[in-house]
């Protein structure tokens, strides 16, 4: 077989280890963490999906290398806790068995001890250590590290790096980057020492070159030792990509893999976790520019999800290894169906930050558009039903369509009908906002799923109680989504109102000026859109939060491209929407009037209820999923539809 993307299939030999790939799994954490730092079985599946799925290299992320001075709740790899050896030997394994290489980054928080609490108010109580004394700015104050702990804590590096190698790991990252302890030192922004360990930029590579000197006496020659830095700080204070090579021509003899990513946890999430807002391989110039000054391979990433581009990357000699983190949540077997030829069944991340939110609310993992995410020990294979049954799906959105591809694959017969001439639902919508396109491509990929699997769609083909009863079916899944809300205010259903909805299908009807009604999640992000077009955009809320809808993650971000973009008036009661605007009542009963020629209405959406209760008891089976049941979010469309179909 002749491979559609042959560099990214290429083997790769760093050290004396062969990678069958170059699609790497890069650093994630963990879910069932234990108090003292092992890895729960939970974590070990999680892990083991990226293996099954093809990766190349499967990195389990962080392993915090020293304790007494880094209180964070991550992994710790001690003999000196019971089950901890253990738990890192059993997840390697859990790796390699498939093919793909087991590695284990190694980490140190620094000034940032205890961002991984999962009891936050922790945090002011633990001893914050960093290069230099300082403040941050939460109040917590920072010492600053002695000779001796810097001795002991590298000395902890080489030691972690020996026990993970025992465990049956066969690479070894280091991180250096995203502004946490060696990014510390390496930073003139965090680092203020007089001594060896500051102020030239030899100076403050020495501690990272101590821990990789440190880690190569553990681990021996010929030991695959990967070193993650970012290129970039990316803020004022901190280093430059001039910088970052400077960093890079310092140290690469004590590496065998460059990892060059961006930004600072602290001060740049959005730019070491692109979101949608960003260009897919943002941070990809970073890599390119480093790699031109050394002699070692060098790994990229930066919301990467397409094999074309990365294909190109690896083509035009930009890097030498990609690699994916929320991309291979989404598809784990997304290297499989490169290696394969069957890029288009991939399923595209979203950028939606689904799975970082859902770390941070509950402390679990949830992908929007992979329900097996964070629920891997339940298993990740489809087994086919013990008795075959005829399956009828109401409703073509992401919810109906999981839902019947999940009971094709269980060898059910399965229809599913759409009251409309395409697929997609509510991501139809979609289509119009560039920064949102996988969202109207996953419905594309999930329909070319479900009729791979054999599933019978019928458009154009609403499905009432009557159909059903003709039909006949031992199932019924009701996926009939949600429908705008449009409330009786004056104006509202004028020519210049274009439904949120429907934007794709009248955008020409919107004018240069415009107000969009509603500043919850579907608002804001097309209030961005229109200001990223050049319109003068306004955005009314009655609330005085904008978008609470959105997760804790995506919210942040998505202010930051509001302010950038629009006007906003928050506590702004619309009473009458107008040719020239939106007439408004504020909190003290003031009217004011929001200008705009052109009126966006996202008010929200309300469950077809009336079409749920017509189907209740129509089968013998009925399951009611997604916005039908209750408006919420793609990601449990997608979780419910697909246990619907496991339960038939």
């Amino acid at each position: 077989m002749t491979p559609k993307y042959p560099n990214l299939c290429k083997p790769i030999t760093i050290g004396r280890v062969t990678f069958h790939n170059r699609m790497f799994s890069a650093p994630m954490g963990g879910t069932d963490i234990t108090n003292d730092g092992c890895i729960g079985p939970k974590s070990t599946a999680f892990y083991e999906l990226r293996a099954k799925g093809g990766a190349g290299a499967v990195t389990v992320s962080e392993c915090m290398v020293h304790p007494q001075t880094d209180g964070s709740h991550a992994y710790h790899l001690d003999t000196a806790i019971l089950n901890s050896l253990a738990s890192f030997t059993y997840t390697a394994d859990a790796i390699r068995r498939h093919g793909s290489i087991p590695s284990v980054e190694l980490s140190h928080s620094g000034m940032y001890s205890g961002t991984y609490m999962t009891d936050k108010t922790r945090q002011h109580g633990l001893a914050q250590w960093g290069p230099s004394a300082c403040v941050r700015p939460d109040g917590v104050e920072v010492g600053e590290l002695t000779h001796e702990m810097i001795d002991d804590i590298v000395a902890a590096y080489g030691n972690v790096a020996g026990l993970a190698k025992r465990a049956g790991f066969e690479m070894i990252m280091v991180h250096g980057g995203h502004g946490w302890l060696v990014n510390q030192f390496l930073s003139p922004y965090f680092n203020h020492r007089t001594d060896e360990y500051g102020g030239s930029l030899e100076n403050r590579c020495r501690f990272a070159r101590r821990v990789l000197e440190s880690v190569r006496a553990a681990v021996g020659p010929g030991f695959p030792i990967e070193f993650r830095m970012s290129g970039s700080e990316l803020f004022d204070g901190g280093y430059t990509l001039a910088d970052g090579v400077e960093i890079a021509k310092q140290l690469e003899d004590c590496i065998d893999l460059l990892h060059v990513s961006a930004g600072t946890y602290q001060r740049g999430f959005g730019d070491t976790h692109p979101s949608m807002f960003k260009e897919h391989g943002c941070n990809v110039y970073l890599a390119a520019e480093i790699k031109k000054h050394v002699s070692i391979p060098v790994a990229t990433l930066g919301g990467l999800n397409d094999p074309a581009q990365m294909e190109e990357i690896l083509a035009s000699g930009k890097a030498d290894v990609v690699y994916m983190a929320r991309a291979l949540l989404a598809d784990p077997f997304l290297p499989n169906k490169v290696m394969a030829n069957q890029d288009e069944d991939i399923v595209r991340c979203l950028r939606c930050f689904t799975c970082m939110a859902e770390r941070a609310a509950t402390a679990t993992r949830r992908c929007t558009v992979n329900p097996l995410i964070g629920r891997e020990l339940e298993g990740d294979v489809v087994y086919p039903a013990p008795v075959k049954k005829k399956v009828l799906v109401a409703g073509g959105g992401p919810g109906g369509l999981y839902a019947a591809y999940t009971a094709a694959r269980r060898g059910h017969q399965v229809l599913l009908c759409e009251k409309e001439s395409e697929l997609g639902g509510i991501l139809k919508s979609e289509q119009a906002l560039p920064f949102k396109w996988e969202m109207y491509q996953l419905a594309h990929t999930y329909a070319k799923l479900a009729k791979d699997a054999g599933v019978e769609i019928r458009l154009n083909t609403p499905v009432t109680r009557a159909y059903v009863e003709q039909e006949a079916p031992d199932a019924l899944i009701v996926a009939v989504g949600s429908s705008p809300l449009v409330p009786p205010i004056p104006g509202l259903h004028g020519d210049n109102v274009v439904v949120v909805n429907n934007y794709y299908r009248e955008k020409d009807k919107v004018t240069e000026d415009v107000v969009v009604f509603g500043g919850g999640l579907a608002g804001c992000e097309c209030a961005i859109h229109l200001g990223m077009e050049g319109k003068r955009v306004h955005l009314v809320e009655m609330r005085d939060q904008l978008a609470p809808d959105a997760n804790v993650r995506h919210r942040p971000l998505l202010l930051q491209e509001i302010e950038k973009y629009v006007t906003v008036h928050t506590g702004c009661k619309g009473l009458e929407v107008r040719p020239d605007g939106i007439l408004c009542e504020t909190a003290d009963g003031t009217q004011v009037l929001v200008p705009g020629t052109s009126v966006i209405c996202a008010l929200g959406q309300r469950s077809n209820t009336a079409l749920v209760e017509e189907l209740h008891g129509a089968a013998p089976f009925v399951r009611v999923i997604g916005d039908a049941a209750r408006v919420s979010t793609i990601t449990n469309a997608v979780y419910w539809g697909y246990h619907a179909a496991l339960d038939v």
